[in-house]
């Protein structure tokens, strides 16, 4: 999709499918203000291709002259527009019968169908954005909480962007330091890897090691979690499931067996969109529906990235209780230990969940599903035991993504070898910087493989 032409001008529906105030068709490329001007009629007698008006009030008509609907129509041209090209945004009534009507006539006067993520495509092209501002847009529509919205606004705003321009301006002038020695060997040079030179790549890699840090949080504000709610019938399962959600999704009953299904429900831990996935009660099944729920148990955990393990605080922990854990405790999976119907019991034993069996619990948390008891406390504790060390304040650079954190690695694994080898010849010191800059450029799209970036865009959604 990079091999785009740029003589190309190309037609979306921009707003989602259905019914709504207002949609969006919206038209990117040279001939985007000539094609809208054939179908526009202004209410003003204005011409759109002369007038240097930006937002005018009209009607859209289709070749025979047949009004298709009213609307607003937006101008914006080049370069101050998203894509830096000539753009035109047809704002009409939001059901799809106005807006394919409306697509349909542009698409008959030359301009073709844009791709998912063209629009945005043609920004980074056109230099309107680098890649990692690129895919903050659709962190922006995908944004699933407040705290990914915010974050995801702050790369959009470019604060991920400084920071790479940043270390790849340094890293720049540290290779023309030592490219200088590489070429003019007999020439009588200053020392060029000096101190200070090192110091400032000593704090280009602290600075590397920090942002990739920083990456199992935003992949978290991004995608979210799955949370598994398991344990033995009867612990209080679906009623944790239903106490967290705020809402009595699940049926709750004293008979064991009743959840034979697995139920699904968003929640926020502290901004982190997580997935909380209620189980059947693990056991040996009575029937063939069960055992099948029992299983679908099973892989909930095994696909999940935080298990709750929940046992019943007002009961004895019995050897069924032990030998579900010892098998939570051989997943990679951290599991926490949920001690439910705490109001049951007069005297909570808050004793280590180690004492009761060998499974090392990443926490052990007391709640009442009944009466909201300690669901706050366990809330904090999936949060932290999720985010870890990767607190951030509201204008930090983030990174967001796999490929950005595995390039990143490779930068600092780079600088970390040029700082570990410094008496080596400056021919290889160069070798290293050269390498770190060319990670440093997949994040920002100077030196990302064309298919990887087709990749990336092809993820929006059309008409973005």
């Amino acid at each position: 999709m990079i091999g785009w032409i740029k003589e190309d001008t190309i037609v979306a529906i921009s707003t989602p499918p259905g019914e709504g105030g207002v949609g969006i068709v919206r038209l990117s490329g040279p001939c985007a203000i000539p094609i809208a001007a054939q179908l526009f009629l202004s209410s003003r007698g204005k011409d759109i291709q002369k007038s240097r008006q930006r937002v005018f009030h009209g009607h859209i008509q289709d070749r025979n002259g047949t009004v298709l609907d009213e609307v607003l129509l937006h101008v914006m041209r080049a370069p101050h527009s998203y894509t830096a090209e000539d753009v035109v945004e047809i704002n009409a009534h939001g059901g799809m019968t106005p807006l394919r009507a409306i697509l349909e006539e542009a698409l008959a006067l030359s301009a073709r169908l844009a791709q998912p993520g063209e629009f945005t495509q043609r920004a980074f092209v056109n230099g309107r954005l680098d890649l990692s501002r690129a895919e903050a847009v659709i962190d922006l529509v995908q944004a699933q909480t407040r705290a990914a919205l915010n974050a995801a606004n702050t790369a959009a705003g470019g604060a991920l962007t400084r920071a790479l321009y940043g270390l790849r301006d340094m890293l720049a002038d540290a290779l023309a330091h030592i490219e200088a020695a590489v070429d003019f060997p007999e020439e009588d040079l200053p020392e060029l890897v000096n101190a200070a030179l090192l110091e400032r790549l000593r704090n280009a890699h602290k600075q590397m090691l920090e942002l990739v840090q920083t990456a199992d949080a935003g992949i978290l504000y991004r995608k979210g979690v799955s949370l598994a709610i398991v344990g033995k019938p009867n612990v209080g399962k679906s009623s944790l499931f239903n106490a967290l959600l705020r809402n009595a999704r699940a049926i709750v009953s004293a008979q064991p067996g009743t959840t034979r299904d697995r139920l699904e429900e968003t929640i926020t831990l502290e901004g982190i969109p997580a997935r909380l996935v209620d189980t059947a009660g693990m056991r040996s099944a009575t029937d063939e529906v069960e055992a099948i729920g029992v299983e679908h148990a099973r892989n909930a955990a095994q696909q999940a990235g935080l298990i709750l393990f929940v046992v019943d605080a007002s009961a004895p922990f019995t050897s069924e209780d032990r030998t579900l854990a010892e098998e939570l405790g051989r997943l990679e999976t951290p599991v926490v230990s949920v001690r439910n119907k705490i109001d049951l019991v007069d005297d909570i034993d808050r004793m280590d969940a180690g004492e009761f069996c060998a499974v090392k619990f990443a926490a052990v948390c007391d709640v009442s599903a009944m009466t909201g008891a300690g669901l706050h406390e366990l809330e904090h504790i999936l949060a932290a035991l999720l985010l870890g060390d990767a607190a951030r304040s509201a204008d930090a650079p983030m990174l967001f993504r796999t490929h950005q954190k595995d390039s990143m690695r490779r930068a600092a694994i780079s600088i970390e070898h040029l700082l570990e080898n410094v008496e080596a010849s400056p021919e290889f010191l160069a070798l290293d910087l050269r390498e770190a800059l060319h990670a440093i450029g997949e994040i920002t799209g100077e030196t990302t493989p064309e298919d990887i970036l087709d990749r990336i865009f092809a993820s929006f959604c059309i008409g973005k």
